[in-house]
């Protein structure tokens, strides 16, 4: 399984050192937050290419906004590959249409109150599907097991229509919940507070990464 730590929980006053500690990971989340779509604000996209310049890895962009439309362009920088939005977002078919037209990848993110059905019309419009398996928009909360089924389903879906997008749920992420994603067909996992409390992050990569085998 892949492992994509999301800075939230970084120490932030020294975040170059802290990026260092996860070298090992294979991309890097960004959780982007616009105090509306959700209740946080976390940072926008000046403070996301400086994160960008301090390490080598490909960026994984959450966009946790409204109208996240607005934010694309700001967020098609070189070492962006995916860019997700929310479902539940403005102007969907605009956006995706958008950051294509950018050169990124699409991700599609569904809230845990919405049916995963939902995603099914744009099977064939994004690379990247998105479960949260926590309300979006803070840090810390216990995983939402029931979201596994969603995971399962998308599985089963990209298998009937021969797409080839992958599966990356976010939220709750530690050695205990990834072998439950592992079950599920997960390919990526977002790990925010569990990696960032540990003292030797790569080993926590590690880990999380044998037991998503």
């Amino acid at each position: 399984m892949l492992i994509a730590p999301s800075v939230l929980t970084a120490d932030f006053s020294n975040l170059k050192e802290e990026l260092k500690t996860i070298k090992t990971a294979d991309y890097l989340h960004l959780d982007i937050m616009d105090g509306h779509f959700v209740p946080n604000i976390s940072f926008g996209s000046h403070i996301s290419k400086m994160i960008a310049e301090a390490t080598d890895l490909k960026l994984d962009v959450h966009l946790m906004v409204t109208d996240p439309l607005k934010w694309i362009d700001d967020f098609s920088f070189p070492e962006v590959e995916y860019i997700t939005i929310h479902l539940e977002a403005n102007d969907l078919d605009q956006t995706i249409e958008k950051i294509k037209k950018n050169g990124k990848k699409v991700g599609l993110s569904i809230k845990p109150n919405t049916p995963v059905e939902k995603l099914f019309p744009y099977i064939h419009q994004f690379d990247l599907a998105l479960i949260m398996t926590v309300e979006p928009g803070f840090g810390g909360q216990k995983f939402m097991e029931n979201q596994m089924s969603k995971v399962i389903e998308l599985k089963t879906l990209r298998k009937t229509t021969q797409t080839n997008f992958l599966i990356e749920v976010d939220g709750g992420i530690n050695l205990e919940t990834i072998k439950v994603c592992e079950q599920a067909g997960v390919d990526i996992a977002v790990a925010g507070s569990y990696l960032f409390n540990l003292k030797d992050r790569a080993k926590g990569i590690s880990d999380l990464k044998q037991c998503g085998v």
